[in-house]
């Protein structure tokens, strides 16, 4: 196994670290009896895991902050509103508090994964959490390097550190939003994350950073989905979350090229993911054939209801949320 230090990351006194976990570890330890909370992973009929993600069932964008330094002071839109500023001091109280809570952890996993199919930009992501959906989460939602390239993988580019069961204590004091926090320092090239356990924190996180390093290279970074037709001819479809992206990409006619985030750079449109995240509410084997054919064995569902004979309900009025979503490999 890869030997990974994570003394540098200021977690310490790991007993086990799972490094790159299979799918199969993955379900096992989803599985495991001894899991807590929202820890809990519930197999479904189709071999699909469910999972529920607590209060938060999307993002909480009024959370999310990034350290005003030099590198992002010029280079950074301050509104006050979408892109909000904290100092190094309040940084380092909620890193703290993610790294307590990872090192008090029996078992932690780390997973690299690329984010950007152009390997001349693409970026060298390391995730660290003690939850194994949200491992499941990132190995789905992000490309999954080779062997050759997991050998040579190297330093990441980037340190994502979930610590969900993390809250901040005092997050008026730091003139927070609440306790729940989700940071970004890119001159550590870290970000943190605390007190909300949605897996979507995590791909809309890396998705802020492409956005910022890309079109400094002249690269045009985009929310979209996209697909090629047999002649090559791309078609791209722009819309917020939860409008069809993902629907309207999956055509039986055309070729997949990515569900929700993508670059365009002078040799075309490619994707930055290797998983597609589709929203389920009402989902229908006849409206949506191929998402529905997705939902098996490596999909993630979450806050999907399971039956009594295991079988995943769909439907609003069984929803806790319209936001239920499933991650699934591009290959599914």
């Amino acid at each position: 196994m890869e030997t990974i230090d994570l003394k540098k990351y200021g977690i310490k006194d790991v007993k086990t670290i799972v490094y790159n976990p299979t799918y199969q570890q993955l379900f096992v330890d989803e599985m495991d009896p001894a899991n807590q909370g929202f820890e809990k992973g519930v197999e479904t009929c189709t071999g699909a895991v469910s999972v529920d993600t607590g209060i938060f069932t999307g993002r909480s964008p009024k959370d999310k902050y990034f350290v005003k330094d030099e590198i992002t002071e010029k280079n950074m839109w301050w509104d006050g509103t979408i892109n909000r500023p904290i100092n190094t001091n309040v940084w380092n109280d909620c890193k703290t508090l993610v790294t307590d809570q990872l090192g008090s952890a029996k078992k932690l996993y780390v997973v690299d994964v690329f984010c950007g199919t152009n390997v001349d930009t693409r970026m060298k992501v390391r995730f660290i959490m003690e939850v194994a959906w949200q491992a499941h989460f990132v190995t789905n939602m992000f490309i999954r390097p080779s062997h050759y390239e997991l050998a040579n993988f190297g330093e990441p580019d980037f340190v994502v550190m979930n610590g969900s069961k993390a809250t901040n204590p005092k997050w008026k004091e730091h003139g927070l939003n609440s306790e729940v926090f989700v940071l970004f320092n890119l001159g550590q090239k870290m970000a943190v994350i605390g007190g909300t356990w949605y897996g979507g924190e995590m791909k809309k996180g890396i998705f802020s950073l492409m956005n910022f390093y890309l079109p400094l290279r002249g690269i045009a970074s985009m929310h979209c989905s996209a697909n090629v037709g047999e002649d090559g001819d791309v078609a791209i479809f722009f819309g917020l979350s939860g409008t069809g992206k993902t629907t309207l990409s999956a055509d039986p006619k055309r070729y997949l090229i990515g569900d929700d985030e993508h670059g365009w750079d002078d040799h075309g449109v490619f994707n930055f993911e290797g998983g597609c995240y589709a929203k389920v509410i009402d989902l229908s084997k006849e409206n949506e054939p191929d998402i529905w054919r997705a939902i098996k064995r490596d999909a993630l569902l979450e806050n999907v209801m399971v039956k009594a004979d295991g079988a995943p309900d769909f439907s609003k009025e069984a929803s806790k949320t319209e936001n239920t979503r499933v991650s699934y490999p591009i290959s599914s």
